[in-house]
């Protein structure tokens, strides 16, 4: 009922930004709640933060909050995840999910490589 195509990942220095963008299909997007999660290497998929249809409410993982801005433009049917003052520490594979309550009976996307090297 709902595809995600995640993009605008790839590798930056750290201090620097980028803007992660996730296309959602489907006329149902507005009724979702659309979130960012993320997987290093040999770690368990990691919560990074979620934004309501609305767009009235937001939620970060303390890793993250203060650097990066979730949103989204249900007229386009899109998200976004802008990350700032990136760190090593946040290279993975982010995933954009949507959801109505938990991510684990939601839909994902295909994933989006993130690198941030020293």
């Amino acid at each position: 009922q709902v595809q995600l195509v995640e993009s605008g990942g790839g590798l930056v220095q750290a201090g620097g930004s980028l803007r992660l963008s996730c296309a959602a299909s489907g006329r149902t997007f507005s009724y979702y709640t659309m979130g960012w999660f993320r997987q290093a290497p040999g770690k368990e998929r990691e919560f990074v933060a979620h934004i309501t249809w609305s767009g009235g409410s937001t939620y970060y993982a303390d890793s993250v909050k203060g650097r990066f801005t979730i949103s989204r433009d249900n007229a386009k049917n899109t998200v976004y995840l802008q990350m700032n003052s990136l760190k090593p520490e946040d290279t993975a594979v982010y995933y954009c999910a949507a959801y109505l309550s938990s991510p684990d009976h939601g839909y994902w996307g295909q994933g989006t490589q993130v690198t941030v090297s020293s």
